[in-house]
């Protein structure tokens, strides 16, 4: 009798109201030596309440050893709900001989981490006490083999799908279901007044007139003031090249030193437009001269709504900055291919003509932010990247731990996208000019068009000369937002790898960044093949991390503001590019635009993917208990600090901007994909 344990174990119950379950719960503790017999915890009076702590005494008839796993498992009882069960942690005390004194009498009580659902269908699932720590740190045999169980047990449930072929894979679901609790979340959508568009659902017609437009916007636009001051100022030059900067796609603009060889112009045609004195050749030595390509949409089938075909356009538009720092349009030809039939069109041209050209432009525009700079660079990336860290880092891995809270939300969101916006009657194929069939062409140019240091803030900026560009208020916020970011994640790698050999050693991060390559991007992106230092790992992870918080605020809660007034944001086109000069009146405008009801569909969408949830957990911060932890929550203190400065100074320089820019403003940005 004198080699028996006695262990006081108390099972807690997270204290949300649908948190507890009528199912039993069994219990077994794993020591080094060995383990105890399993124990029943839901008999008599105990049962498993929200917010309950459910006391139990385990004996064993041999030494446990070093605790070092508890193993829980649910079984339900007959003609009771099955439901699933919230366990916040399992705390384990060994109980001593009472004549025992000094140290051992009162023994530290050992912290066994859940923060999870279990449910019975699922089996069981072993918790682990200690700190977060690299497969090299791990001491006991029995931790190994259970971190590699469970990896191999995730990989089994988590497994890759081709979504597009050329572009990242998704996870492989057939139902939502699928996804479990664990992996599945309930945006509360907060109230939004849609009945103004809903009630133009039956009208496949052609809008009548600007009137007609701007009736529509009395009710659904006008207390956005942003959508106000883009009614009042779409057909200005000055405002086309602010949104080039501070619109809802500012990815596109990039400074140029020589003249793409397709784009028909030349430099007596732009004289006009530039400097007094200067010439085009003198501007590009300056760099102020900037493009907006869009050749990814060159010969992409156009879709057809309303039984009517609709037209999609490649255009090349140049633009100057001029002497007062104004970036203003200076030539927009429709197409890649230069000829007699595609004209370059002029600030000099007709009114009609040139405001013609840069709703064509726009148009292009919103294809490419839509599934490109929206999806594919925000939802399709954190969910590659979720997927990735659920099969190949154990939950035990820091890493692991710190992208979770940022990535959970990409399977559940672009699941229901894939369902819905993006299938068959939904609003692509029902509204967008880029629709089904347009689809995957489109993602699989755009991805192959995806680099690394395009991913990368200060890389991204750089390159594209945008950088110092005055009035470009998405740079220098995300340039500050990517700055916190990445030193809260120096700060936390440090805490794991104490040299670069560190990370060359550790098998699972190697494997979860194979894994990304092998079914993310193509191998030309610059995506590194392996991680070798430090800075490579904080690198990256900062990418992650700001791709699926930060720049999804700029671009997904932006869009509603920049398409309300539709003809600043046309979504589908319903004439064909014109081939000539001096073809189209004003009054035939209206003709380009979408019918009313695919406009309506649209504005919608926009409008409920726009709001943040009521339930809106700002950039990080966090729910989950590690980031409590001592360490951990002095970088979470310091990086919430950091981004209040940045929210605060954000709020002040708005004060004085009209248009404000707030979409990056730390408070308002969500710290994962969750809409």
């Amino acid at each position: 009798m004198a080699s028996c344990q006695e262990f006081e174990v108390t099972v807690h119950t997270s204290p949300g109201p649908t948190c507890g379950t009528f199912s039993r719960l069994k219990l077994i503790l794993i020591g080094s030596e060995g383990e105890s017999l399993s124990v029943s915890l839901s008999e008599g009076n105990r049962h498993l309440l929200p917010g309950s702590s459910c006391p139990v005494r385990v004996r064993t008839k041999a030494p446990l050893g070093r605790l070092v796993l508890v193993r829980l498992w649910l079984e339900a009882r007959n003609g009771f709900p099955n439901l699933d069960w919230h366990c916040s942690r399992v705390e384990v005390r060994r109980v001593v001989d009472s004549s025992v004194t000094g140290p051992e009498r009162d023994p530290d009580v050992q912290m066994f981490l859940c923060d999870r659902w279990l449910r019975p269908a699922e089996g069981d699932v072993e918790l682990r006490s200690g700190k977060l720590c690299l497969l090299k740190d791990e001491t006991e045999e029995k931790l190994k083999q259970q971190r590699l169980r469970q990896l191999q047990h995730q990989q089994k449930l988590i497994r890759w799908r081709m979504f597009v072929d050329g572009a990242p894979q998704c996870v492989d679901l057939n139902s939502l279901s699928e996804l479990g609790p664990n992996l599945s979340y309930t945006h509360m959508s907060p109230p939004t007044n849609l009945h103004y568009l809903k009630c133009f659902a039956g009208r496949a017609e052609a809008w009548t007139s600007f009137t007609e437009l701007e009736t529509v916007f009395a009710h659904s636009g006008r207390q956005n003031l942003t959508a106000r001051f883009v009614k009042d100022h779409w057909k200005e030059d000055w405002y086309f090249g602010y949104q080039c900067l501070n619109g809802c796609n500012p990815l596109l603009l990039q400074q140029i030193r020589i003249l793409p060889p397709n784009l028909s112009v030349t430099s007596d045609m732009l004289r006009p437009f530039l400097s007094a004195g200067s010439s085009l050749e003198q501007e590009l030595q300056k760099g102020n001269i900037f493009l907006l390509d869009y050749e990814v949409l060159d010969g992409v089938p156009a879709n057809v709504i309303n039984g009517k075909q609709t037209y999609l356009s490649a255009p090349l538009c140049l633009l100057h900055l001029d002497l007062r720092g104004q970036l203003l349009p200076i030539a927009i030809q429709l197409q890649q291919t230069p000829g007699p039939h595609n004209p370059v069109f002029l600030p000099s041209d007709a009114g009609c003509d040139w405001l013609l050209a840069k709703m064509w432009v726009h148009s292009a525009d919103f294809q490419v932010h839509q599934l490109a700079s929206h999806y594919l660079r925000t939802h399709m990336l954190g969910e590659l990247s979720c997927v990735a860290t659920l099969r190949q880092l154990s939950e035990l891995h820091p890493l692991h731990q710190l992208l979770m809270p940022h990535v959970r939300t990409t399977l559940q969101i672009n699941y229901q996208a894939r369902m819905t916006l993006l299938a068959a009657d939904g609003v692509f194929d029902k509204a967008s000019g880029s629709g089904l069939q347009a689809l995957p062409v489109l993602f699989s140019r755009a991805s192959q068009r995806v680099s690394y240091g395009s991913l990368c803030v200060p890389d991204d900026l750089t390159m594209r000369g945008v950088d110092k560009l005055p009035q470009n208020y998405y740079a220098q916020d995300a340039w500050r937002v990517w700055d916190a970011l990445h030193r809260f994640v120096v700060s936390w790698v440090d805490l794991y790898y104490s040299a670069d050999e560190e990370v060359l050693q550790d098998s699972e991060l190697q494997l979860w960044i194979r894994d990304i390559n092998t079914h993310g991007f193509n191998l030309s992106s610059g995506f590194p093949a392996s991680l070798r230092t430090k800075a490579e790992v904080s690198k990256f992870v900062t990418m992650i991390i700001f791709s699926c918080s930060a720049l999804h605020a700029a671009v997904n809660f932006s869009q509603v503001d920049f398409a309300l007034w539709l003809p600043n944001c046309p979504t589908s086109m319903f004439r064909p590019p014109p081939k000539v000069k001096g073809a189209v009146t004003e009054d035939e405008l209206l003709s380009f635009l979408p019918d009313v009801n695919a406009s309506c569909r649209i504005l919608m969408a926009l409008t409920l993917l726009s709001q943040p949830a009521l339930n809106f957990v700002p950039l990080c911060h966090y729910k989950e208990a590690v980031f409590r932890d001592g360490a951990h929550r002095r970088l979470v203190e310091e990086v919430q600090a950091e981004l209040k400065v940045i929210s605060e100074d954000i709020t002040e320089r708005n004060r004085h901007l009209e248009p404000p820019y707030p979409y990056l403003s730390p408070a308002r940005i969500e710290n994962s994909v969750a809409i």
